[in-house]
């Protein structure tokens, strides 16, 4: 590893999305270009949601940026654990973590770029495909006729299921907005909640029976 790259870049989402506890003005996205001796360069990125960013950047170019140079860039493993040790003070944390992400997904890009290997082969492997479910069209301000179009649009395109975020005033509201898109897309499409931190203990207690039906 011969250099290190580090920016922020702030991504503004084109659709509102709102959850139980904000809304997502933007995505700060620190991103790491790892340069090696040959020229190749791997990119990585982690986001945090409106905050926090100026952080990761700070732990990414005091702290284990400069603990990359000269290391051998194939060491994905060692580096990993070597960067964590290093930062064993704040390790695991949400900024380290993240700071973590970013440089070991840029290796894992390195690598995959110089082997001419798509990541699930360099990787192991081990499996052809996966299931995915759709994160994109459950937001918690939308309308239940606009979550029960994503969700039969998604199914259509071969997603297993859907997840739909909870925590609106009352739980007759969730139940409801759940319930019709139950009944619009069978019992074989997997529904997933988030509440996205946005329950007591008492509440979550409480949401969970309804949840159950």
């Amino acid at each position: 590893i011969t250099r290190i790259e580090i920016m922020m870049i702030n991504l503004i989402p084109k659709v509102k999305r709102v959850d139980a506890i904000q809304s997502f003005e933007a995505q700060e996205t620190p991103l790491v270009r790892i340069h090696d001796s040959d020229g190749i360069v791997g990119t990585g990125y982690t986001y945090t949601l409106v905050t926090g960013g100026a952080s990761v950047i700070a732990l990414l170019e005091k702290t284990m940026a400069p603990a990359l140079i000269g290391q051998d860039a194939d060491r994905i493993d060692a580096i990993w654990r070597d960067l964590l040790f290093k930062t064993h003070a704040t390790s695991v944390g949400a900024i380290t973590s993240l700071a973590l992400a970013a440089i070991d997904t840029a290796l894992w890009d390195l690598k995959c770029i110089k082997s001419e290997l798509p990541l699930h082969i360099a990787a192991g492997g081990m499996r052809d495909e996966i299931p995915l479910y759709s994160t994109e069209g459950g937001w918690l301000h939308i309308a239940a006729s606009a979550l029960i179009d994503d969700a039969l649009a998604v199914k259509e395109n071969g997603f297993l299921g859907a997840k739909i975020k909870i925590g609106r005033p009352s739980i007759s509201e969730d139940a409801a907005r759940l319930s019709a898109v139950r009944d619009a897309v069978g019992d074989s499409f997997e529904i997933m909640t988030d509440g996205n931190q946005g329950f007591s203990v008492s509440e979550a207690i409480r949401w969970r029976r309804m949840l159950e039906e």
